[in-house]
């Protein structure tokens, strides 16, 4: 039904000369109280109100836009702003998510701070570590030897090259490590993860091991399996929770028989290690590996 729009109170053109007089109007009774107003008197002139309907069409372009503009945002921006005390897991979508369970923060000893907050100068979690390792998701096969329990250093090193070992195992033995623990788990497309948590005394000692990993300033030590890894591309550089410090790693083409993505969560006293391997030419997603690096993030940060 087409809606009829107000007109304004007084006309801007000259009124026409009079004619034959009207018609006495039919039982309108006269206005009460009505002082009549001079030309000098009359309010300003107000201008027309669009139709509302073209008010409403313009709202809905607009919501539109606002709503296409969330949605090319992406998800870093969404899940970095998630709160701290309730991390969810992200379902399984078309862009080839995986579908971990919903995440929360462990509870904390009596009295014990959290790792950023000014009483805790060493940034130290006081949660137990084996409760902020990410879990499997659905639909993984769960490694045996890797699921969630303390590990030793050579099963850490065993990550690394061969010639690197060695050097590698003496570093932690020589430093303040506390706690060591990891998960493993393959996906049914045969994508093979490996996450884990260094804790040390300090924030001090696990930025110090986190710097010496990276032995020309840039590139970090090769995982086994890539004789170079290379930068990321496509991880945003600001998909990381506040106080942490996030870097990506994939091995470029070719890489020969499978293909390794790692990256690194500094958290204060804690240092991540996430390792994802797939074997034949198709190599790893770079979605299902970035949803895991961020997620662990969120639960240390």
């Amino acid at each position: 039904m087409t809606e009829q729009t107000a007109e304004p109170a007084e006309a801007t053109a000259p009124a026409p000369a009079p004619q034959d007089p009207p018609a006495p109007a039919p039982q309108d009774p006269p206005a009460q109280d009505a002082a009549p107003l001079d030309r000098a008197q009359a309010p300003a002139p107000v201008a027309p109100r669009p139709p509302r309907r073209v008010l409403r069409a313009a709202l809905r372009w607009t919501a539109a836009v606002l709503v296409l503009g969330g949605l090319g945002a992406g998800t870093a921006a969404g899940i970095t702003s998630m709160k701290r005390t309730d991390v969810p897991g992200l379902a399984t979508r078309d862009d080839g998510r995986w579908d971990y369970p919903a995440l929360s923060l462990p509870a904390l000893p009596a009295d014990a701070p959290r790792p950023y907050s000014d009483s805790n100068t060493a940034e130290v979690h006081h949660a137990d570590l084996r409760r902020l390792l990410l879990p499997a998701p659905a639909g993984a096969t769960v490694d045996k030897k890797l699921d969630g329990g303390w590990v030793d250093i050579a099963r850490y090193a065993a990550e690394y090259g061969k010639d690197d070992r060695a050097a590698l195992t003496q570093r932690l033995k020589d430093s303040a490590l506390r706690h060591l623990t990891a998960r493993g788990w393959t996906m049914p497309d045969g994508t093979s993860s490996r996450v884990y948590l260094l804790q040390f005394n300090s924030v001090a000692y696990s930025t110090e091991f986190h710097d010496r990993l990276f032995e020309d300033g840039s590139l970090p030590l090769a995982p086994t399996g890539t004789d170079e890894p290379a930068f990321d591309e496509d991880w945003a550089s600001d998909a990381r929770a506040e106080f942490t410090t996030v870097r990506a790693y994939s091995e470029a083409e070719p890489y020969g028989a499978e293909q390794v993505r790692h990256g690194y969560v500094l958290a204060g006293d804690t240092l991540a290690l996430v390792v994802q391997s797939r074997k034949g030419k198709a190599g790893t997603e770079a979605v299902p590996f970035h949803q895991t690096l961020i997620l662990q993030d969120q639960l240390l940060g």
